[in-house]
């Protein structure tokens, strides 16, 4: 999970070495990633270890995340989380990717997400698409990447 992707920009190489780190400074933090990686296209996943469908979900995202990592950027927030559980469940099921502890649902607000699991997508542009609720099959996941983060339909 942690070698360097083949044909990945620097910027999304570096993102790629932090795989499954959980990192402090919530939406402050997550905007100056975002910030960084402006031009990229980025998938954010909302997830925490208590939610049983980003626990269903999850497996999807690690595969498109190995799949798309070397063009697509993907990062994770860890909502109203115990910190002990979530590193328990990213134990579980690693991610290739940081995520970013957010204890008061500061991205979620910002998201306006109505639940767990909600992922943003944003385009090279910055134009951020939010989906709420699971992704029932990776096809739909795969499917969302392509028409928002990259612009197919």
């Amino acid at each position: 999970v942690s070698r360097p992707l083949a044909g990945a920009p620097a910027k999304l190489a570096a993102l790629h070495s932090r795989v499954n780190e959980l990192r402090p400074g919530g939406a402050q933090a997550l905007g100056a990633l975002l910030r960084a990686l402006r031009g990229t296209p980025v998938v954010v996943n909302l997830w925490a270890s208590w939610c049983e469908p980003c626990r269903y979900e999850l497996p999807y995202l690690q595969r498109e995340a190995l799949a798309r990592g070397a063009r697509v950027a993907f990062l994770g927030v860890n909502s109203n989380d115990n910190r002990d559980d979530a590193r328990k469940l990213s134990q579980r099921f690693p991610m290739p990717y940081p995520s970013f502890e957010d204890p008061r649902l500061a991205v979620a607000g910002r998201y306006g997400a109505r639940g767990l699991p909600s992922t943003a997508f944003y385009d090279a542009r910055g134009k951020v698409t939010v989906h709420q609720g699971v992704f029932s099959s990776e096809a739909k996941l795969r499917e969302a990447i392509d028409r928002y983060a990259l612009g197919r339909s």
